[in-house]
């Protein structure tokens, strides 16, 4: 099955690039409300998925040992952008469970965000692991591992009991069997499983509503998505479209993107779980793809709905600031 085109981008009145993809929406009941293409195609979920990988640090207690409240709990979902407010905070979750950055094992690069690695360089200073946009996850399973007693060496492996817990809360909260043959590696070292893109917009609306989950999960689900709302800029960073989304409606609205197109979102109020995958991997549609179904399923707040529509047609600019093009929903998503 060929995905349609989701996503132009137009330069002056012509098409300059298309981009197809597939979406996928459920409630908590398992029954979709809005397929777009091949949803049944396995996707590496990749970073989108972040928040149902901190379940086990809420579950085990390690969050409640270590006093985490909105602040590290956020971080803990987070793909962050390396400003200083980011690695502050990851140094004091290590910190809380005796440890450092030379426990992680995510590995370094520079900060997404350009003021911070202008800051970092002009400082002389180099990157380090919590400049990677996952050390607040990384740090999330290092307290767990501290909490629960587990040696923390090599907490990255598939078979590690700390991804043993992982991959037992994203095959049980999605309903899909997360098997070594669907098994790939992540970008910060951790096992990835490539399962079927309504997978996640099912474990997404569980995860929003606490469906089908024992009480403690329900909690701990409700209590991590809250936070990430409650703390965007800790989820992402300056100016990056996770903010700008949550923001439009705090507190309505989660989302979370992940490498390669990836998106996962849940509306609590509506019960609803989002997945959609941008086939060429291109971000800046999947952020006007996430918009755009959003707009869709609140169109009902005429103001909100405006206001994420907006945000699915940014301007394409010239280097002086001119606007010569425009990234656009097709009909598909309307």
């Amino acid at each position: 099955m060929t995905n349609p085109v989701l996503v132009e981008v137009t330069r002056g009145a012509v098409v300059e690039s298309a981009h197809r993809g597939a979406v996928s929406v459920f409630d908590a009941d398992g029954r979709p409300v809005l397929e777009i293409g091949d949803t049944d195609r396995p996707v590496f979920p990749r970073s989108a998925v972040k928040a149902i990988q901190a379940l086990p640090l809420v579950e085990s207690g390690a969050a409640d040992a270590y006093g985490f409240g909105n602040r590290e709990l956020a971080l803990a979902c987070a793909s962050h952008s390396g400003e200083p407010a980011h690695v502050e905070l990851a140094t004091a979750m290590l910190a809380k469970a005796g440890l450092d950055r030379k426990a992680l094992e995510c590995g370094a690069h520079w900060p997404s965000s350009h003021d911070a690695t202008i800051a970092l360089a002009r400082a002389g200073g180099v990157p380090n692991a919590l400049h990677n946009n996952c050390s607040g996850k990384h740090s999330g399973f290092l307290c767990t591992c501290a909490h629960a007693g587990i040696s923390h060496g090599g907490y990255v492996k598939a078979g590690h009991a700390l991804q043993e817990m992982v991959r037992e809360a994203m095959q049980s909260v999605t309903g899909a069997a997360h098997d070594v043959d669907h098994c790939g590696t992540d970008g910060c070292s951790i096992p990835t499983y490539a399962v079927p893109l309504k997978s996640f917009a099912r474990g997404f609306a569980r995860m929003a509503t606490g469906r089908g989950f024992s009480p403690e999960r329900a909690k701990a689900a409700k209590r991590l998505l809250s936070a990430c709302m409650a703390e965007p800029f800790l989820v992402a960073g300056t100016g990056k479209a996770d903010v700008a989304l949550m923001q439009a409606a705090p507190g309505r609205i989660f989302v979370k993107t992940g490498a390669e197109g990836v998106y996962c979102a849940a509306l609590p109020e509506l019960g609803l779980g989002i997945a959609l995958k941008c086939d060429d991997g291109a971000g800046r549609a999947a952020e006007g793809m996430i918009a755009a179904v959003l707009a869709k399923l609140l169109g009902s707040d005429e103001a909100l709905a405006a206001r994420l529509t907006g945000l699915a047609r940014p301007a394409i600019e010239s280097r002086v600031g001119a606007k010569v093009g425009l990234l656009r929903p097709t009909a598909a998503l309307n």
